[in-house]
């Protein structure tokens, strides 16, 4: 009935199970609660000290921080780290500092990361040119 792409992956080179394959939906999901929770831990406990509509607007900006420091260094938030993901780009080089900050901005938008590609890839990883990986 429809045309067989094979699997997730496969037209950007990526193996099909194992490191480096595209990383499972329910692993990114677990990733993004953990480092949202984190966010809110900290935003909560140590910025806005008790107020909780300041606590949600200091966590947009210590996700958006977290964000772009980690996955601009390391490859990783601490969510992806504990589920073993980590973020690459098209090519499986480490992702400039800018795109990360896109990839992040698109990510908080909510709406881009919805929107996915057969690859499994939200919006928000296409126009950053990521791919969340398996480590």
């Amino acid at each position: 009935m429809g045309a067989d792409f094979g699997y997730r992956g496969k037209r950007l080179g990526l193996p099909e199970e194992g490191p480096g394959a595209i990383a499972p939906i329910g692993r990114r999901f677990g990733a993004i609660f953990i480092d949202w929770s984190l966010c809110m831990v900290i935003a909560y406990g140590l910025l806005a000290r008790g107020d909780q509509q300041a606590a949600g607007n200091w966590a947009l900006g210590v996700f958006l921080l977290m964000s772009a420091l980690t996955v601009g260094t390391i490859g990783c938030t601490p969510g992806k780290r504990l589920l073993g993901l980590r973020v690459v780009s098209e090519d499986g080089g480490r992702l400039g500092f800018g795109r990360v900050v896109v990839r992040t901005v698109l990510l908080l938008l909510v709406i881009p990361a919805l929107v996915w590609d057969r690859d499994g890839r939200g919006l928000h990883d296409r126009l950053g040119r990521a791919v969340q990986v398996r480590m």
